[in-house]
């Protein structure tokens, strides 16, 4: 028997009950079936579902009586995410749901999107939230999640949320109804790093691998980007990764916004899949507004990209450090690698007559790099990181990788 469509609706029903009978609602007017979850803690759940808060916390390595009695919300919700996360990833394998969706204020949201981030990219997600307005990258992560704002508070029905939790809903049972496995691509998966400063390169190298009958996936550093992409690599095993976008990694040691761990830049090494690597954009580190840059930065050179970003100068310091950095991950790389160095600018802000061209730092950089790398994997090349050459060198190394 072929089973329609489902979605899993976890909540802590104690205090969202009518929220969530709501979107059960409007989910099976749409032909959809529902799987509830309760992980509410304190309070009874009025109404009736398929996995109770008794059981969420037995699989979080609890009674429901211990956690009520833990005397600290955050320890109590914790214990609450694991034993919902158990639960969620043995449904997903079993096919039991087609997306989650889930509502909720800032303990919700903190349980609903834990949920979701252990889930694949590709399985519906929505989140309606009273958190969605704010910065959301701990939420979000690396995840595809709609965050849908719910406006006013999740305090009961009202002519707002009735019409923000239905739109969440048909959202929702559109995805389930018409899956993005229908999708998928057969194609040589190559994976991309870039920002607006290397586009243009990027541009090109895309361009032509499209050509040559691969799939190119382009991520954007801006933190979470540049972990998306080596999630990617554990999940996808793509064909090759050209990772043209660093400045990740300076800004996770020197307290830069774009921060995307210590283990950036390491997953495709460590994995032994062919990849080229270029320092693009390590010339700045990425801060916001530029009144504070200039507090927590004194003395760099600034460029305003727009009122709340500020790209500021690597300094030799910077440059040093990731010269080294990059040395360490290549000596330890399980495969083959190729790392090219632009010595004509790192980025369309390292260029001549650029707001933030350094050629001693590119310098610094590469005096660093050579000196710690082992073998000869480095190429130095007299081109900007934005030359049409310099985009055809990276080419012609992805081809020589991939056809070894």
């Amino acid at each position: 028997m072929i089973r329609k469509p489902t979605v899993l609706l976890i909540s802590t029903m104690d205090t969202k009950h009518q929220e969530a009978e709501f979107v059960m609602a409007c989910l099976k007017e749409a032909d959809v079936d529902v799987y509830t979850i309760d992980a509410g803690i304190m309070g009874e759940s009025p109404i009736p579902v398929s996995v109770t808060r008794e059981e969420i916390a037995q699989l979080g390595g609890e009674t429901l009586l211990k956690v009520q009695n833990m005397g600290h919300e955050g320890r109590a919700l914790a214990a609450m995410i694991k034993g919902a996360i158990r639960k969620v990833e043995k449904l997903y394998q079993e096919g039991r749901f087609d997306g989650v969706f889930g509502l909720g204020g800032s303990m919700g949201t903190t349980l609903g999107t834990s949920v979701m981030r252990t889930l694949p990219v590709g399985v519906p997600k929505v989140m309606v939230t009273t958190m969605g307005s704010r910065n959301t990258r701990g939420f979000v992560g690396t995840k595809d999640i709609l965050m849908l704002h719910s406006v006013c508070d999740l305090a009961g029905l009202n002519r707002i949320t009735k019409k923000v939790l239905h739109n969440g809903a048909m959202a929702m049972a559109g995805m389930v109804r018409y899956p993005a496995e229908a999708l998928s691509d057969d194609k040589p998966l190559v994976l991309l790093s870039t920002l607006g400063t290397t586009e243009t390169c990027i541009k090109i190298i895309r361009g032509q691998l499209l050509a040559d009958g691969m799939e190119p996936v382009v991520f954007h550093t801006v933190g979470a980007g540049g972990q998306a992409m080596d999630e990617m690599v554990e999940q996808e095993r793509p064909f090759a990764v050209v990772d043209l976008s660093l400045h990740e990694i300076t800004d996770h040691f020197f307290d830069g916004d774009y921060d995307a761990g210590a283990d950036r830049g390491k997953a495709a090494l460590s994995a032994g899949i062919p990849t080229v690597l270029v320092p693009g954009n390590a010339d700045f580190l990425v801060t916001g507004p530029l009144e504070d840059a200039k507090k927590r930065f004194p003395g760099r050179a600034y460029h305003m990209h727009n009122a709340a970003i500020t790209a500021l100068s690597a300094s030799d310091e910077e440059m040093a450090f990731l010269g080294k950095h990059l040395a360490q991950l290549c000596n330890d790389a399980k495969g083959d690698y190729r790392l090219l160095v632009p010595m004509g600018g790192f980025s369309a802000f390292d260029s001549e007559g650029g707001p933030l061209g350094n050629p001693e730092g590119r310098q610094v950089f590469v005096d660093h790099l050579t000196k710690d790398i082992s073998g000869s994997q480095v190429k130095i090349l007299d081109y900007h990181i934005n030359d049409p050459e310099f985009a055809q060198a990276v080419l012609e190394n992805i081809r020589e990788l991939t056809a070894e």
